[in-house]
C-alpha cells in the first residue's frame, strides 16, 4: 500500500507557518506590498540550466497561445509590476522546475522574491541577511555575517584570480573528484569550485554573502565596467545552503532580448526545448525603474532552521507522495 504519511513532522510544519507570518511581518513593516503574480504564462524561463513544465490549453483560441509554461520564478510579471509604477514588492508562492528532484530539490517548491526600487545589489544583500538573521531567531539560532567579492573568495580559498586563471588552474583543486571534463565550460568549473569545496567549509552559524560575479553569469543583472567588468548580482549562503540569488536589475530591453536570444541558441545546441522569449517583459523594462530583486529559496531556509539535509524533512509531501 502506498504511504500515505506526511514526511514533515508537526513542528516542522509549524515552523513554516511561523515564517511564513514573519516574512509577511517583516515586510509590512518596510512598507514592501505582497502581490500574487499568474502561476501559468505564454512565457517561459530561456535559461538553459532550468528546465520548466508546460501544458496545453483546451479553451477558446481567443484565450491566446494553448501552450502555457509553469513558472520558474515569479521574476518577469514582478518586474511588469514595477515598471506600472506600483513601487517595492514581494510574492511569497510555489514555482516549478522540471527535473530537479532529490535530497535537496523538489520540482515544486516555495520561492520568495522581492523588488526594492533605486537600491543597489548591495542595499538588498544586506537586508536579504537581515531577513536570514529574522528567520534563524524563530529556531533560536544566531549567525555572523560575512561579504566578500567573488574574485576574493576564490583569491583567499585557492590562491587564483578566478577571473583571469587559466582553465587547467581551475581544474587542479577538483583532482581529487573523478569529474568527466567532457563539455565542462570554465563557468562549470568555477560552480564546481564553489559546490564541491567551498560551500562545504561554511559553518552552519555564518551567513556568506558574495558579490561582482563574472560576466559570463550575469543572468539579469547589470554589467558594471572596469578591469575586468563584472556581473552586479549576489548569492546568499547560510551554512553550506546556497539560500538566495539577487540582481541589480537589468533595464535595458536590447541587451535583454540578446541575453534570451543568446539562451535559445545553447538550448538549440543541446536539442532542449525553446521557451517563447517574454515579449510583455521586454515592452516593459523601458519603464523598469532601478531596483535591485533578490529570489530566496524558502524550502531551502527551512532546511537549515531544522539543521536537515533532507527536503523531505521540511514538506509535508514531496513530489514522491504528491
Amino acid at each position: 500500500m502506498k504511504n500515505s504519511k506526511p514526511t514533515a513532522s508537526a513542528k516542522a510544519l509549524r515552523l513554516r507557518a511561523d515564517l511564513y507570518a514573519l516574512i509577511r511581518r517583516f515586510f509590512a513593516e518596510r512598507g514592501v506590498l505582497e502581490v500574487e503574480t499568474p502561476v501559468l504564462s505564454m512565457a517561459g524561463n530561456t535559461d538553459p540550466n532550468i528546465e520548466s513544465f508546460t501544458l496545453q490549453f483546451e479553451g477558446p483560441k481567443s484565450a491566446g497561445a494553448a501552450t502555457r509554461w509553469l513558472r520558474t520564478s515569479p521574476e518577469f510579471p514582478l518586474k511588469r509590476l514595477l515598471a506600472a509604477g506600483i513601487g517595492d514588492c514581494y510574492e511569497l508562492g510555489k514555482v516549478f522546475r522540471n527535473g530537479e528532484a532529490g535530497a535537496r530539490h523538489n520540482p515544486e517548491f516555495t520561492m520568495l522574491e522581492w523588488y526594492r526600487v533605486g537600491w543597489t545589489h548591495h542595499q538588498l544583500m544586506d537586508e536579504t541577511a537581515e531577513l536570514l538573521k529574522a528567520a534563524l531567531a524563530l529556531a533560536g539560532r544566531r549567525a555572523t555575517v560575512r561579504d566578500t567579492s567573488f574574485r576574493q573568495l576564490y583569491l583567499d580559498k585557492f590562491g587564483f584570480d578566478p577571473m583571469t586563471a587559466p582553465e587547467e588552474e581551475l581544474r587542479s583543486p577538483l583532482g581529487v573528484y573523478d569529474i568527466d571534463p567532457a563539455g565542462l565550460t570554465r563557468d562549470d568549473w568555477l560552480d564546481l569550485l564553489m559546490t564541491h569545496l567551498i560551500q562545504p567549509s561554511i559553518p552552519a552559524s555564518r551567513i556568506l554573502l558574495v558579490y561582482d560575479y563574472p560576466v559570463s553569469q550575469c543572468a539579469l543583472a547589470k554589467i558594471r565596467p572596469g578591469q575586468p567588468p563584472v556581473a552586479e548580482r549576489f548569492e546568499a549562503y547560510l551554512g553550506p545552503l546556497e539560500m538566495a540569488n539577487g540582481y541589480h536589475e537589468l533595464t535595458d530591453p536590447v541587451e535583454q532580448r540578446a541575453r534570451f536570444e543568446a539562451d535559445l541558441a545553447r538550448r538549440r545546441a543541446r536539442n532542449a526545448a525553446e521557451p517563447a522569449i517574454d515579449e510583455r517583459l521586454l515592452a516593459a523594462l523601458p519603464k523598469l525603474p532601478d531596483c535591485a530583486g533578490v529570489a530566496l529559496g524558502v524550502d531551502r531556509l527551512m532546511m537549515a532552521l531544522l539543521g536537515t539535509d533532507k527536503l523531505a524533512d521540511v514538506v509535508a509531501f514531496p513530489f514522491e507522495r504528491a
